[in-house]
């Protein structure tokens, strides 16, 4: 008979930490629905600007090459689709909803500590006529929204944007008064802007604010928006 040899034991604690390595993931990458959307394009480059690991979900994987390159994971599928969302949710940090109509479509986002979602249901309700008509459909699915992610317990920010209009950004002030998303625009370009300064800005459990185009000049976002959030955090007490 020939001489067996068995296979070195692995030490037990290296056997855990290396399964543990192997379970947990890192979570680096920021996750933007709707990327095919203007506002979800905007807030890409943003985040490709700041040499983020980007995610997005988009309808057409062509068009997203040719137009991101390798610069971002480009994902195309039903988000209602658990093994889907669980591809898309891989290595994500932070989701960026830049539009209505994905949160009230998913079941979960485990893992995910942070979701920033850029909502006009203040725009949506000072609406009249055959615009408030129009957009009704988008009203309801901004609603649920905003409740679903109130009610998943995940830190989230809620930025009440004024009515999205295609103007250049940067040039404009802002406003951050009660009311203001209701009665001014704001440029997509500084909507765009704004979430990605967002990120950075995690709240303990939920922080939302109205911001449009307005006279107040904001040299230092972060500090902006911590002013901001220790503002609605003293309304809440």
């Amino acid at each position: 008979m020939g001489l067996q040899i068995s296979p070195p034991k692995m030490d037990p604690l290296l056997k855990m930490m290396t399964n543990q390595t192997e379970v947990e993931e890192v979570r680096d990458a920021v996750l933007v629905t709707d990327g095919d959307s203007d506002i979800g394009q905007m807030v890409i480059l943003s985040l490709i600007v700041k040499k983020t690991r980007v995610k997005a979900l988009v309808k057409d994987k062509r068009a997203a090459l040719e137009a991101f390159g390798t610069y971002v994971e480009s994902m195309a599928g039903d988000a209602s689709d658990k093994p889907f969302l669980r591809r898309a949710l891989r290595g994500v940090r932070t989701i960026i909803c830049p539009n209505e109509g994905f949160l009230s479509n998913v079941g979960g986002l485990n893992g995910v500590q942070h979701v920033i979602f850029l909502s006009q249901l203040s725009a949506y309700k000072g609406a009249g006529g055959i615009q408030a008509l129009m957009k009704s459909n988008a009203r309801k699915l901004a609603e649920q929204d905003e409740l679903m992610l109130i009610a998943s317990g995940i830190p989230y920010t809620i930025i009440k944007a004024g009515l999205l209009e295609s103007t250049p950004g940067g040039g404009q002030g802002f406003s951050f008064e009660e009311g203001s998303s209701e009665r001014r625009n704001l440029s997509k370009e500084d909507a765009a802007f704004i979430c990605v300064e967002a990120i950075d800005a995690v709240p303990q459990r939920g922080f939302i604010f109205e911001v449009a185009n307005g006279d107040e000049k904001v040299s230092d976002w972060q500090e902006r928006l911590a002013r901001l959030m220790e503002k609605a955090e003293q309304q809440l007490q």
